[in-house]
């Protein structure tokens, strides 16, 4: 009986060329943007489950509540903490700490441990650590060589990623025992190789030092005070099976009693942070090398729905339009004894064996978009997909799915057919509920395409708004070299300076600890005009010399810059934080005086700036300190003319090797890594892109098969209005009007509901676009354009037939 079904379905695509590649490509096309955004989602959902303990994995965090109801927080801890944990806390299985360092030197010393120089050296952004053996206690990894308590116990010691190690030494097995450099500083032996970690993983664990290393080693932030917090240095704990979350927040929050110096009502909590949540958690960050919002993924895991909901649509339409032309088959079934569940069944095989068809089709267009997913998406370009059991349980899943759903209507309406009126050539659009039903589902799928055109306009709109807004500063030709902190380099800094404004093609040159813009931020408490009262708000620090606010063109409200030294003897603000102090006449704050911290010196306020967006536009303007610290100089901003860029570049390069020659140059412009803060959004404004395009072209498919399905059923009617003197003009409007007003009624639906989720989406954001009719009246235009030319195109060709021969053959 299947063999039968199957021959048939297969003979009717044959005999129906034309519809068959309708169907097959439309579902083709959702099914292979569904499967690519099942690929997504599924692979940043898949963070860290690896570990085996993953359930029980806690990082520990702190929460800063201020009176106002407002509250800070931070992944860091103090680095008393781990200690503290397990005293106080011994019901925890295990604590670990680990202290993340980013932008560091790795010189490769090879078998002597006091070489001199070496050129084999390497800047690593990511995946150098210090930590504690019993961090593998509680994360699982491969040791290939080595053990945590042998490789991690002692000071001086790293053990290597695999990768890292045929990185530095070509064959990971000969890194046992010789001997690494890290900043210049640290000589380090290899003592371990693990296994390179899985790509889903927050924790990129590439070489990892030992803690004892830490605590020993000056300028890397080891302190025994509890006030002092770093982000990058976190405890994470295993909680025992019979530990609840609950009872391990409340010990906390009476250890924090404890330890934590309550300062003018500012109370400081530790809570904990499920694994499962520290790779969707904005509020804290991680060690990976992207954040992903849950909404983010709940919003592609929708568009991908959509997508293959219109796909579906396409089906159902096409297919109830093909029922009039099958009647006589059902009819000469029903006949010969056949009873409605077998066309059912017939039918349904027949949907199925499309489904699969546009299932392959569907796979051979993801395998080949999915080297361009990085384009939309932080999954690596080098991810398995057909070897991804959970792709193939998807495709089996979405093929019976899109079976039922698309097969189930046209084989109720075909196998519902009275034989009688079948064979008699009776059944109609209206035996099938084709017109109602016809129209119902062109709404649906037009409302879809419709909101994915409105989302993409305005999408688009707020990242050319953020392109272009004013941040306070001047970001253009601002070349950033990385400073080293050792103190040598620091005795050739002026030098340094010096001989870079010898360069003509070089406006002026800042050495600062960070530009006005990044995502690095160094908080402090003050105090302000000679109160003994401290603030309930801190303020963020600026180090930077005399000609931070010439180089990044920042303008002065009051006041004026501080004079040139090497440690902090005035302090210039800006705008927000006079305002969070009540102070409205800017000028009037020149002359007061700061203290930052509880033994500082008070120190006069010579400048106000303007406020400047010191990070993404999705948060507000925080208050600043800019102040000048040479120990805290850790980049160098070079503005540079506008004309031969590159060679210029090519002369800072050679400047800095010669300056300092042990250390690897690496070096960016200032707007490329602004531009890195807008790239979860870039991404999603090209999501949206490319998935209104293939919204419009499923659309489009689905028209031009119902219209030509009109066309077939309206050859006699146009036959004989050309006889009477129609145009092709009028024809052609009486073939697409229906259409275009249904299109309309869509734009109707998906107005509000395009409206409520982009104003929704611009609410992440503290500088946005106004929601304005622009987008909405172009999305309503864009359909009715693709809309009339996609039937207009068909209706045309109806209307230009020769009427003598559509009669004749009516």
């Amino acid at each position: 009986m299947l063999k039968n079904y199957l021959i048939i379905g297969i003979r009717n695509l044959f005999r129906n060329k034309g519809y068959a590649i309708l169907n097959i490509s439309g579902l083709a096309i959702g099914i292979a943007a569904c499967l690519l955004i099942f690929t997504v989602v599924q692979f940043e959902l898949s963070y860290d489950k690896f570990h085996s303990k993953y359930d029980r994995i806690y990082r520990v965090v702190v929460e800063d509540k201020f009176p106002d109801g407002d509250a800070s927080h931070n992944p860091g801890v103090p680095t008393p903490l781990p200690v503290a944990l397990r005293q106080d806390i011994p019901q925890l299985e295990k604590v670990a700490a680990i202290d993340a360092i980013t932008g560091s030197q790795i010189t490769v010393m090879g078998k002597d441990a006091n070489a001199a120089f070496t050129g084999r050296k390497f800047m690593e952004e990511l995946g150098i650590f210090f930590t504690e053996p019993d961090f593998f206690e509680i994360f699982d990894a491969t040791w290939l060589s080595g053990n945590p308590k042998q490789s991690l116990s002692n000071p001086n010691t790293v053990v290597l990623s695999q990768r890292q190690a045929e990185k530095y030494f070509g064959e990971w097995k000969q890194a046992m025992g010789q001997y690494l450099k890290l900043d210049n500083n640290l000589v380090l032996t290899v003592s371990g190789i693990i296994a390179d970690s899985p790509q889903n993983t927050d924790f990129p664990l590439q070489v990892l030092i030992s803690y004892e290393t830490f605590k020993n080693a000056p300028g890397y932030g080891y302190s025994t005070e509890w006030g002092s917090i770093h982000s990058n240095h976190q405890t994470y704990v295993l909680l025992p099976p019979t530990l609840s979350p609950e009872n391990v927040e409340y010990t906390l929050k009476k250890l924090g009693e404890k330890y934590y110096v309550s300062r003018n009502q500012v109370k400081r909590y530790n809570l904990i942070q499920p694994l499962s949540g520290i790779h969707f958690d904005t509020r804290f960050g991680n060690f990976g090398d992207h954040l992903t919002s849950k909404s983010t993924l709940w919003t592609l895991s929708l568009v991908g729905v959509l997508v293959l909901i219109m796909a579906c649509i396409n089906f159902i339409n096409l297919a109830t339009a093909q029922a009039i032309s099958r009647s006589k088959e059902v009819g000469i079934r029903k006949v010969l004894g056949g009873v409605r569940l077998q066309l059912m069944g017939q039918f349904l095989a027949e949907t199925t064996l499309i489904v699969l068809m546009a299932v392959v089709l569907a796979t051979l267009i993801a395998t080949a978009a999915l080297p361009y997913i990085q384009e939309i998406s932080n999954v690596p370009s080098t991810i398995e997909m057909l070897q991804n059991p959970y792709v193939l349980i998807f495709l089996v899943v979405i093929t019976l799915v899109v079976s039922f759903f698309s097969g189930m209507y046209p084989a109720l309406i075909l196998s519902g057919f009275e034989p009688i009126e079948a064979l008699k050539s009776k059944i109609t659009a209206r035996n099938i509920g084709g017109v109602p039903l016809r129209r119902s589902l062109v709404v649906v799928q037009f409302a879809i395409s419709q909101i994915l055109i409105i989302g993409t306009l305005i999408a688009v709109s707020q990242m050319d708004f953020i392109r272009n807004i004013e941040l306070g500063f001047n970001k253009d030709a601002v070349y950033m070299v990385p400073l080293n902190s050792d103190s040598l380099s620091q005795t050739k800094f002026r030098t340094f300076k010096n001989r870079l404004l010898e360069n003509p093609a070089i406006r002026s040159v800042s050495l600062a600890n960070d530009p006005p813009s990044s995502d690095n931020f160094w908080g402090r408490n003050f105090y302000f005009n000679n109160s003994s009262e401290e603030l309930n708000f801190g303020t963020l620090m600026k180090y930077a010399d005399a000609d931070y606010f010439s180089t990044y063109g920042m303008e002065f409200v009051a006041g004026h810059g501080f004079q040139e030294s090497d440690t902090a003897i005035s302090y210039v603000v800006n705008e927000t934080l006079l305002r969070k102090l009540g102070v409205t006449d800017m000028q009037s704050a020149i002359g007061k005086t700061i203290r930052l911290g509880g033994g500082g010196q008070w120190k006069p306020i010579v400048g106000v700036v303007k406020d400047f967006k010191a990070s993404s536009v999705r948060d507000e303007i925080q208050p600043f300190v800019i102040t000048p610290a040479k120990e805290n100089y850790y980049r160098a901003g070079i503005k540079i003319h506008p004309q031969n860029l590159q060679k210029t570049v090519k002369q800072i390069q050679a400047l800095w090797e010669e300056t300092f020659p042990a250390f690897v140059y690496n070096g960016n412009f200032l707007d490329e890594s602004i531009a890195n803060f807008y790239e979860q959004e870039n991404q999603m404004a090209l999501t949206y892109k490319i998935f209104a395009g293939l919204a419009i072209l499923i659309s489009c498919l689905g028209l031009y098969g119902l219209a030509s399905f009109m066309a077939v059923q309206k050859t006699k009617e146009i036959g004989i209005r050309k006889v009477l003197g129609a145009s092709v003009g009028s024809i052609i409007f009486l073939l697409s009007k229906e259409f275009l007003m249904l299109i309309t009624l869509a734009f109707v639906i998906a107005a509000p509901a395009a409206y409520y989720l982009m104003h929704d989406w611009l609410e992440n954001f503290q500088y946005s676009i106004p929601l304005g009719i622009e987008a909405f009246a172009i999305a309503i235009a864009l359909s009715l354009v693709i809309a009339w030319l996609t039937v207009g195109y068909r209706a045309a060709k109806a209307a230009l037939a020769n009427p003598v021969k559509s009669l004749r053959s009516e």
